[in-house]
């Protein structure tokens, strides 16, 4: 009795940390569950959707009149929309129209191969066929090693050959063939079809507005870096300690972490009918070239990241010379990132970025030319001052980069059409380029005496 009571509390004690356990799991999956939500919440209407759509295509299954008519065959629309339906409306359409077309290609195909083969009679007939699944299989396969066509027709491809083998081999009659491939090409359609009626109508999610979005924010992440930078840099260590500030350094990583994420969105963007603001034929290439460039640049904002980390302290003499040109090139750099990213999400042209890249070309020559008098190189140390010359050369870097991406997002707004500024912010802001440039002066009053006066661009 003693022992049954033992072996009844060592149940119990295990049963009690078996619920335990699975009560931990369950919590540590609704947490789970929860940051995903509260990361995007758009998942949970994509797995509404996909349900919807998968439940109206089983629906055949309960029509009768369409299982009459289809059959067991009904079961290619399920499967259908269980490949095709993706997050993006891009990714479906895609997907779709390679599944459906490959479909009805290869199948046509397959019953040509399987009609010919069928003439050779019954010992020529698996000759024959083999050869031309072997044709087929291997010059589809050598295809889709193709850079254009893997990009966006890499799961037609794989279809095709997946169809033209099953047509092929297959040991029905011609006329049963054909039937089947009616059979199976229309329930493929309507899936595909039922797929892109949800993935549109219901809250429509665009890879499109995805790779606008994104691009602005990876152009942000930079602008928010060098705003801050050029005063944390010629901060003293303790400063830095004190008021250690991790917003502004550590969100450009995000753009090194995310290099391929442009390229995908890209080629579900390109799958997409106009929608908003992006019309049929929208350059979304023109952003690729702008996350290359963008791409770049986090490269040098990483390498003067690390210059940042470092325990070097510059002396008073190099802190002198280098430190105006050095934060007004980093805080006009971010001046312009910031008015790139309002016109590219406002969708308006980038005017008012000129001028602020025309104070940070001014910075740039300002400190090349202090860097190259012989003052600084006779009265420093060559260790601390090249330290110095790395980070001025890195900003100069920084400055061109600037400049590139700014002609990428005019380029972009040229080929977008993006709305104008008006009139009265262009002429001012080349006016004010102009005067920073010193090809213009400006005489505001008639009457008054000429005076130049210095327009503040902060």
């Amino acid at each position: 009795m003693e022992m049954e009571c033992d072996e009844k509390v060592r149940v119990g004690k295990r049963m009690s940390l078996w619920m335990k356990g699975l009560f931990a799991k369950l919590v540590e999956i609704g947490n789970e569950t929860k940051a995903l939500w509260k990361d995007d919440p758009r998942r949970v209407i994509h797995a509404l959707k996909l349900g919807l759509t998968l439940t109206i295509v089983s629906l055949l299954y309960y029509y009768r009149p369409l299982y009459d008519n289809f059959g067991v065959s009904a079961m290619w629309a399920v499967m259908t929309v269980v490949v095709v339906f993706e997050f993006s409306v891009g990714a479906t359409v895609g997907k779709g129209l390679n599944r459906a077309f490959a479909t009805l290609f290869a199948g046509g195909l397959g019953a040509g191969a399987h009609h010919l083969a069928a003439l050779s009679g019954r010992v020529g007939q698996p000759i024959i066929t083999s050869i031309f699944v072997f044709l087929i299989a291997c010059t589809l396969t050598f295809m889709r090693f193709f850079p254009s066509i893997k990009a966006k027709y890499d799961y037609g491809m794989m279809i095709s050959i997946l169809s033209f083998s099953f047509v092929s081999i297959s040991g029905l009659r011609d006329d049963e063939i054909f039937l089947l491939l009616q059979k199976r090409v229309s329930t493929i359609f309507l899936g595909v079809c039922v797929c892109l009626i949800i993935s549109i109508s219901i809250s429509p999610f665009w890879a499109g507005q995805d790779l606008h979005n994104r691009i602005a924010l990876n152009i942000e992440y930079l602008a928010l870096f060098f705003e801050g930078y050029g005063s944390e840099y010629f901060k003293t260590l303790q400063d830095r300690e004190a008021n250690k500030d991790e917003n502004f350094s550590q969100s450009y990583k995000s753009i090194l972490k995310s290099s391929g994420i442009e390229d995908t969105l890209y080629n579900f963007a390109r799958w997409e009918p106009g929608h908003g603001c992006f019309q049929f034929r929208h350059p979304w290439k023109q952003y690729l070239k702008i996350g290359a460039l963008t791409y770049q640049c986090a490269f040098r904002v990483d390498a003067l990241h690390r210059n940042l980390s470092s325990n070097f302290q510059l002396s008073q003499e190099i802190r002198a010379e280098i430190q105006e040109p050095c934060m007004e090139m980093s805080m006009e750099s971010g001046k312009t990132l910031r008015k790139l990213v309002s016109s590219i999400r406002e969708m308006n042209q980038p005017t008012q970025a000129e001028i602020h890249i025309h104070n940070s070309k001014a910075a740039a020559k300002k400190l090349k030319a202090s860097l190259k008098s012989s003052r600084m190189w006779e009265n420093c140390d060559l260790l601390t001052l090249i330290p110095a010359a790395t980070i001025g050369s890195l900003l100069i870097d920084v400055v061109d980069c600037t400049e590139k991406i700014a002609e990428a997002v005019q380029e972009l707004a040229s080929l977008a059409h993006f709305k104008s500024a008006k009139p009265g912010v262009v002429s001012l802001v080349k006016s004010e380029a102009a005067v920073q440039s010193g090809k213009e002066k400006v005489q505001p009053n008639i009457g008054l005496p000429f005076v130049t006066i210095p327009i503040s661009t902060g």
